[in-house]
């Protein structure tokens, strides 16, 4: 297979050696590319021989000293995302109302970006190949969304054959020393009680490869009609779910020192229980899946805020977040108005778009935002969360959007101050309160 290269550095080794933009990428010191993991492995090992199909039918190859060859691609991975080629019975995507724009519909299952983003995959993609290459390259952490340990169960969830048996996948990584991280996709009355315990119990003979579990709670939105009937989490029923997983983290505990399974924050808060405390999430291994970003953000602010004087002047700032994150914003906002002086005002923002049972920041949309806020008076600036935006690593106004497509740049014009996306960082979140 070759890859097709879509521009060349002026100046680097391979752009003097006469490579150019559409030639293509046929080996590295012999060994076929695919894609990007191939890429950067063969490269680890240089000095290295590039070898290319150049214009005229001709071959060239080049040796470079690192891995800084001056070549980019056409896509990231080189070649096209794998598609999810299950049917999950609580998949978020197909909950999605029409009209949305293409890229939010789209299905990844790509193993290549658990390692290189982060990512979730399910291992039914995986063909042997791939696994064996994973295992060659001893391409580490892998995410993987496990939801059960039970392979007939787990067949009717994903709604997919292949379902069941690529659990066995999860034992060739492990004797092969892969790390991994799961996640359970909790539905109440289906994945959880009983068949939990079985999927925890059977998960934590996988450790140490196995580092920790997340369990995370459906997501519900208002754009169910004709699929599969679940029902969502409530306090009685989030509660049973974290005494379970407390019953089991902590014998594991007390056996290997880590709790292993962890419930995200949003557990909690359907239960009206107390958030832990850091120590209980031994170092934030699923921080990303929403485990433990609530106890992360009070101890950084807090830490920040200790460190900080009073505001010069008067400012007046409005925070708007998603329902779940309102009373810590709102306790937040009050501890710095108290010691600093700052005018902070909280406002959740309703999903109406999504529907009541979605409660999280990060999938609310441009439009709630505003018609939630025109009119209000948000005095000097309004801080968002930045998960809300499309591009969660960028606080540019300019080109972020919301998931309906509103530019941040639009809704700041529309309200009439400074939007200010915030990073679910403690001292960020300070920073913009105080102006600093």
């Amino acid at each position: 297979m070759a890859v097709r290269i879509n521009g060349v550095r002026r100046f680097s080794r391979c752009w003097l050696a006469g490579v150019r933009a559409g030639d293509r990428l046929l080996s590295i010191d012999g060994k076929t590319v695919e894609d990007v993991l191939d890429y950067d492995f063969y490269l680890s090992f240089a000095p290295v021989t590039l070898e290319f199909s150049c214009r005229g039918g001709k071959t060239r190859r080049v040796r470079v000293d690192s891995a800084d060859t001056g070549l980019s691609f056409e896509t990231y991975l080189m070649d096209k995302q794998q598609h999810c080629k299950n049917k999950c019975i609580f998949c978020f995507i197909d909950q999605l109302p029409k009209g949305m724009r293409d890229s939010l519909y789209f299905k990844d299952d790509d193993s290549r970006l658990s390692f290189l983003f982060g990512n979730y995959i399910t291992l039914t993609n995986l063909s042997e190949h791939e696994i064996a290459r994973i295992i060659e390259m001893h391409i580490s952490p892998i995410n993987i969304s496990v939801h059960t340990m039970d392979p007939a169960l787990r067949v009717r969830m994903m709604g997919n054959p292949r379902a069941g048996e690529a659990l066995q996948v999860l034992d060739r990584f492990a004797k092969a020393g892969i790390a991994m991280n799961a996640q359970l996709v909790l539905c109440p009355g289906i994945n959880d009680g009983e068949a939990l315990d079985f999927s925890l119990r059977e998960l934590a003979k996988l450790y140490p490869a196995m580092q920790s579990v997340a369990a995370v709670p459906v997501g519900l939105t208002r754009y169910r009609e004709g699929l599969f009937p679940i029902e969502p989490y409530t306090a009685e029923t989030a509660g049973e779910t974290l005494d379970r997983i407390a019953r089991f983290s902590e014998a594991f505990r007390k056996a290997h020192g880590v709790g292993f399974c962890y419930p995200s924050d949003e557990f909690f808060l359907k239960a009206g229980r107390a958030l832990p405390d850091a120590a209980y999430y031994d170092g934030y291994p699923q921080l990303d899946n929403g485990v433990g970003l609530w106890t992360s953000l009070r101890d950084e602010f807090y830490e920040a805020l200790r460190e900080s004087a009073p505001v010069r002047g008067r400012r007046r700032v409005t925070l708007a977040t998603g329902k779940a994150a309102f009373p810590l914003m709102r306790e937040l906002c009050a501890a710095a108005s108290e010691k600093c002086g700052v005018e902070a005002r909280v406002i959740p923002i309703e999903n109406r778009f999504f529907g009541e049972h979605i409660t999280v920041a990060g999938l609310l949309t441009g439009r709630d935002l505003l018609e939630q806020l025109e009119g209000e008076d948000l005095g000097d600036a309004l801080l968002i969360p930045l998960v809300m935006t499309i591009d969660y690593t960028s606080r540019s106004t300019e080109n972020n959007k919301f998931l309906d497509d509103i530019t941040v740049k639009e809704a700041q014009a529309r309200l009439g101050v400074p939007v200010l996306p915030t990073g679910n960082c403690g001292r960020e979140l300070l920073a913009n309160l105080l102006g600093g």
